[in-house]
């Protein structure tokens, strides 16, 4: 039987399982909205397509699952950009369906068309402009199993109109192959061996856990390795939650604004096992400095992103899990019945006296509220029992710092790119796959207003995200460099006209709360957690609060500036 193309597009959506698609209507895809009603497909209208694609990551980075997206054409289009390549740096699955003008018109500046496969070829794993209705169906199935394979990232397929309009006699396939596209998820067991005897040998181990961890579910692999052999643990920003964070063995976040711990343990250990990271800039600090005194074992899906910053003693190119699971199997044969809880007894202890002399702090105060001490009592009242997203700055620091993220999958943050303007319809993804759990998007007063019209989707749809505002009037992380580094010379960094945040939430018939003295913190929380509706919560905190440690830029990691 033939179908319109817009409709073998949406078969092909239910035969993937795709449940939910956060989108944006225009002409060009107007005849797939045509159709979408009659499909089991919840579609959530976002109020910006930026917000749409960071919505479909946020429920991809908490579900595990795909993330879609559909646009129309033109500017509908290059607004998903920023989106998309926060999507690629952090190695996060997402499908962008486009609408483009008919296939006759392109290249002929019709309305609202844009090459958008030519813009968007640096940032996505892989994109296609749909030119033969004929191959519609393949290419679909090869979008969704390009997206959330090997290592994972967005895919951008391009719809001309007129193909979504003509008839089609097509089928869906049941599987891809592609010839050029293999990914490699078995470890080399050779590899894997000499992996285990160098980490048997090591005194001073240290695991490095990285996203690859989280995206691969191999967090209970590498709770078990650390456990067993009772090797400490620190781990990137997109790593946090792939080991619990009130586990003695954890240390914390590593680099620019890791923990003191963490940092001098990178640098004094033997042996780093990393697994799922790809040693990022942030991560290092000065290159010829990181890690001199260890041997590093680097796990990673990507082969390109083996020695491609730092020396490798031992790759291991393969799923991360699968890898975990390898070195398993492997450290189970050798130990047997041993105990090792004393093994490397003597480098714990080091590793605590430093964490004693040099603990995450911050100068307390009971007249102006602490920025710490908002996040400190947000995970006091959690438990730890929720979905935390967060903007990018000083905010997102305090939140990986402060915050303890107990399971994989419970912080979304846009690592590699740092988009401003992400941890609101990020949230807004994740409460709408998991609707009865607490999400909580922890931002800035700059940050927010990059997509705070959003309020009217998370309101409408009757998401009760919960955003904690960490207003200092500021653009704090770039502030915080100009204090530090150029003579407190705050140019373009004061926010001196922000919105009252309490009355917007209103006007968007959102709940609205503020605090500005820290005996209110915690209450204010507490009726904002409880409430069953979006709430913004306007916390008042000190203007020219530092985030510390803070490594300076092109120092080596032991050279942390500390509180």
């Amino acid at each position: 039987m033939k179908m319109k193309g817009a409709q073998i597009l949406l078969e092909c959506l239910k035969q993937e399982g795709v449940e939910v698609i956060f989108g944006f209507p225009g002409g060009a895809v107007i005849d797939i909205y045509h159709e979408l009603p009659k499909y089991p497909i919840k579609h959530f209208l976002v109020r910006h397509e930026q917000a749409a694609v960071h919505a479909a990551d946020g429920y991809a980075r908490a579900t595990g699952k795909v993330g879609v997206v559909l646009v129309t054409s033109g500017p509908g289009a290059t607004n998903t950009v920023t989106g998309i390549a926060t999507a690629y740096m952090d190695s996060i699955p997402i499908v962008v369906f486009t609408g483009q003008v008919p296939r006759l018109l392109i290249g002929n500046d019709a309305f609202q068309e844009v090459d958008i496969v030519g813009i968007t070829r640096p940032c996505t794993k892989h994109n296609y402009l749909v030119k033969d209705p004929e191959k519609l169906p393949q290419i679909i199935k090869e979008a969704f199993y390009i997206a959330r394979s090997g290592r994972p990232g967005p895919v951008l397929v391009d719809l001309p109109k007129d193909i979504m309009a003509s008839e089609i006699e097509a089928e869906y396939p049941k599987s891809v192959s592609l010839r050029s596209y293999n990914p490699h998820y078995e470890p080399n067991l050779k590899q894997v061996k000499k992996a285990v005897d160098l980490i048997l040998e090591a005194k001073r181990p240290l695991i490095f856990a990285g996203g690859g961890v989280i995206a691969s579910s191999g967090n209970k692999e590498l709770t078990w390795l650390a456990r067993t052999l009772q090797i400490p643990v620190t781990a990137t920003l997109m790593g946090l939650g792939a080991f619990p964070g009130n586990d003695p063995l954890w240390l914390g976040m590593l680099g620019m604004h890791g923990t003191y711990v963490a940092n001098m343990a990178i640098n004094h250990a033997d042996v780093v096992i990393a697994a799922g990271v790809r040693f990022d800039d942030r991560v290092t600090g000065r290159l010829d400095s990181f890690a001199p005194s260890a041997k590093i074992i680097h796990i990673d899906i990507d082969p390109t992103s083996i020695r491609k910053n730092v020396r490798v003693d031992i790759p291991i190119v393969a799923d991360c899990k699968e890898a975990l699971l390898a070195l398993k199997e492997e450290i189970s044969k050798r130990i047997k019945d041993k105990d090792l809880s004393e093994r490397y007894q003597s480098w714990r202890d080091k590793l605590n006296a430093w964490n004693d002399a040099h603990p995450l702090t911050y100068k307390k105060s009971d007249e102006v509220i602490k920025p710490q001490f908002v996040i400190e009592t947000l995970y006091e009242l959690t438990g730890g029992d929720a979905i935390i997203t967060t903007e990018v700055g000083q905010n997102q620091m305090w939140a990986a710092q402060h915050f303890k993220y107990l399971r994989p999958r419970t912080l979304l943050s846009s690592g590699g790119l740092g988009t401003m303007g992400y941890g609101f319809p990020a949230a807004i993804g994740a409460q709408v796959a998991f609707p009865d759990k607490t999400v909580i998007d922890i931002a800035g007063d700059g940050s927010i207003q990059m997509n705070i019209q959003e309020l009217a989707t998370a309101v409408w749809y009757n998401l009760p995200v919960k955003i904690i505002i960490l207003n200092n009037s500021y653009l704090g992380m770039v502030r915080q460099w100009q204090e530090l580094f150029y003579n407190r010379n705050y140019s373009a960094t004061h926010l001196e006209y922000n919105p009252d945040f309490v009355k917007l939430a209103q006007a968007y018939g959102a709940e609205g709360y503020r605090a500005t003295k820290p005996s209110e913190v915690k209450d204010v929380l507490k009726q904002a957690l409880k409430s069953k509706k979006t709430c913004v919560v306007d916390m008042v905190v000190e203007k020219e609060e530092n985030v510390y440690p803070m490594v300076p830029a092109g120092a080596s990691l032991s050279e942390m500036l500390l509180v």
